[in-house]
């Protein structure tokens, strides 16, 4: 009876669920799609020019889609060779002392709201460049910091339980034939969790791509094309959360499609998620 009663509660909201992402998807793109079919596919992805009290308006969005992907490509360089390395140090490297509060650290620091880091960069970051001369401190550059150090716990939580899944015996056979500690963890052990720290690299993306209060602290907020790093620069959340307030009739409907765009970027870094799942697995 008790079995039979979890069933259907798991059944229930595995249902609720489905609906919500169903009703999310529905409401981004019923709403989305009939804009950009007003505005123009091509005049809304590739218009340089974002202007929603000209008369016309313009809703140009090729820079904020731009913004988006600099900033985002900006922290995977950040973030990536960082978390990765850390994370093979915690499983193979670490001394048993320092472990536990070094996990501590990155568990508390996964948990941080974004405002706060946020604010951190604000305070930190952004006086620290403007006094290097890198611009006015709030561009791609201090973003795509900020960024990489908010994707670290991802990725190096993710990345070392893919290294530690790997079988010992890997790691044991390699130094059976000769190899040293080093060789036998980069070049056996790090190969053979590629599609575990892969995928730790997409939800990073995923975290980056889609991240909001953080990045409109310290990016700008400047909706044009970027002609360096240390310019200023407008994301596609940060277009969305910046207007939504005072937006109404069609402006309204072209920030609705900025989502549904985002979104088919979120898709997008999804399916590549699940393709590499379905690799080989140890």
């Amino acid at each position: 009876m008790i079995e039979r009663f979890f069933e259907i509660l798991f059944l229930i909201l595995t249902v609720v669920s489905i609906l919500s992402v169903i009703l999310i998807c529905g409401f981004i793109f019923f709403r989305g799609v009939p804009a950009i079919i007003k505005i123009g596919p091509f005049n809304f992805l590739f218009g340089k020019t974002w202007k929603p009290t000209n008369n016309p308006p313009e809703f140009g969005i090729l820079p904020m889609i731009l913004g988006s992907i600099y900033v985002t490509l900006g922290s995977v360089i950040i973030g990536v060779p960082i978390g990765v390395l850390t994370a093979i140090f915690m499983s193979y490297f670490c001394p048993k002392k320092l472990y536990k509060p070094l996990k501590t650290a990155l568990n508390l620091m996964a948990g941080i709201p974004s405002i706060v880091f946020g604010y951190f960069a604000l305070m930190v970051l952004v006086p620290f460049f403007r006094s290097l001369n890198f611009g006015n401190g709030m561009n791609i550059f201090t973003a795509s910091i900020l960024l990489g150090i908010m994707i670290l716990p991802t990725i190096i939580n993710l990345s070392e339980s893919a290294i530690t899944a790997v079988p010992k015996s890997f790691y044991r056979g390699a130094l059976a034939l000769g190899v040293s500690h080093e060789k036998a963890v980069f070049e056996v052990v790090v190969p053979a969790a590629k599609s575990g720290i892969f995928s730790s690299i997409i939800l990073g993306i995923g975290r980056s791509i889609g991240e909001t209060m953080a990045v409109i602290m310290v990016a700008g907020n400047q909706p044009r094309i970027p002609k360096g790093i240390f310019d200023g620069v407008r994301t596609m959340t940060m277009n969305v959360v910046t207007e939504m307030n005072y937006a109404a009739g069609l402006h309204l409907e072209a920030l609705i499609a900025t989502g549904a765009v985002l979104f088919v970027f979120i898709l997008i870094i999804n399916l590549c998620f699940n393709l590499v799942n379905k690799g080989e697995r140890y």
